[in-house]
């Protein structure tokens, strides 16, 4: 016999993020399943509509819109208006809304709605700021000075994780763009690190203290991207090879 779900609502969704400590105003960045919320009456609309009443008219919600096929292709590929993001049906439904602005970047793109979302992606052309395995010219740097989840970083943005684990936490790899940045400045040809993103998590989830619970059906975290990438920069710092792939 199968049990029958409810489907949730928008209220309920919108209760759960802010149980959760969404707030209003907030610079929301966003890694999700959308099937671990179970059933959702008007699907990824209504998880949409529901993020974004959680922060409010004066917030912005991000997505990734990654183009993470065969690397050799993704600049080949690549269209900004229409090349379609590869990592989970939310993000390409976000993609696709109206008012939503995406940067221009062959393979970490990024989608943003809210005040301000056209300014927030128009910077990752830029070549500033520290370099990485993933820039191709003539896109910016990957996760330079510029870039969309740079800036969610520097602005106190918060990170949601919707039935997601660590391994999906494309912030790991901005602390090892970062740690590269640091690892050069005494040893100029040190290859980019590869760090274990789940063993990271890990340590995370008992030093970090995220919020969690459920949104909905999915297991989700919450907590500030700034202290994420400064405290797993530093543990990274002070431990060399512990969480190297």
């Amino acid at each position: 016999m199968v049990e029958y779900m409810p489907a949730r609502h928008k209220a309920e969704l919108q209760d759960h993020l802010e149980a959760l400590g969404v707030e209003q105003g907030d610079t929301l960045f966003v890694h999700s399943s959308f099937k671990s919320l179970g059933p959702v009456a008007g699907g990824a609309g209504t998880v949409v509509d529901a993020l974004q009443a959680a922060i409010g008219p004066e917030g912005l919600l991000l997505m990734p819109s990654f183009h993470l096929v065969q690397r050799e292709d993704r600049a080949r590929l690549w269209d900004h208006a229409s090349t379609p993001s590869t990592v989970g049906w939310l993000t390409e439904y976000f993609r696709r809304m109206p008012d939503t602005h995406r940067s221009d970047h062959y393979s970490h793109s990024v989608a943003a709605r809210g005040p301000g979302a056209d300014e927030f992606v128009a910077g990752h052309l830029s070549q500033e700021g520290p370099p990485s395995s993933w820039d191709h010219p003539p896109w910016g740097r990957t996760y330079g000075i510029h870039s969309p989840m740079n800036r969610a970083y520097r602005r106190g943005g918060k990170l949601l994780m919707l039935g997601v684990d660590y391994e999906t936490s494309t912030y790991v790899h901005f602390v090892e763009v970062l740690y590269w940045d640091h690892l050069r400045r005494t040893e100029p040809r040190a290859p980019q690190p590869r760090l274990d993103r789940p063993r990271l998590g890990a340590w995370w989830d008992d030093h970090g203290a995220p919020a969690r619970g459920l949104v909905g059906d999915s297991p989700s975290r919450l907590f500030p991207i700034d202290a994420y990438v400064d405290t797993l920069l530093a543990e990274v710092v002070a431990a060399p090879g512990r969480y190297q792939r």
